[in-house]
């Protein structure tokens, strides 16, 4: 299926890729329908991207690889409604807020988005009494550690 994107321009995308957000994003309701896309060849940003409106894309990580000890405990009506029958079947991203400088750039830990990557079922989560930030700075260890010398 052909695609326009807010980052790649027009590319041609397998349809077994796309991910059904049943409810869409919160204020993103109508946005149901995304593909996960690399952001740039070699980086660990991918882009969460609609299928129906190019605009609306947003970049996401893996949290793990940044955040340690991130943890998120998904309810059971979160495991129910992706059809979610093991762990394994489970990928967990967050959203970042790009900044300038990019060593600013924050990720919203309150609200993963979960995809069940055997359905192609997505959903983002809000963990509302969460000790995560919707700001957290991913970057804070790069940032100090430049700083000294």
């Amino acid at each position: 299926m052909k695609l326009e994107t807010k980052y790649q321009g027009h590319i041609e995308v397998d349809e077994k890729t796309v991910l059904m957000f049943e409810k869409g994003i919160p204020a993103f309701e109508t946005e149901t329908s995304f593909v996960l896309l690399p952001l740039e060849e070699g980086t660990p940003f991918l882009v969460l991207q609609s299928t129906k409106t190019p605009e609306v894309a947003f970049i996401v990580i893996n949290p793990f690889e940044f955040v340690p000890g991130y943890e998120v405990k998904l309810p059971d009506s979160t495991i129910e409604a992706l059809e979610i029958e093991k762990p394994e079947d489970v990928a967990t991203f967050v959203m970042l807020t790009v900044k300038e400088p990019f060593n600013d750039t924050t990720a919203n830990l309150q609200a993963p988005v979960i995809i069940n990557a055997n359905k192609q079922k997505g959903k983002q989560l809000l963990m509302s009494n969460s000790p995560y930030e919707t700001k957290h700075a991913i970057f804070k260890e790069t940032v100090t550690t430049k700083g000294e010398k």
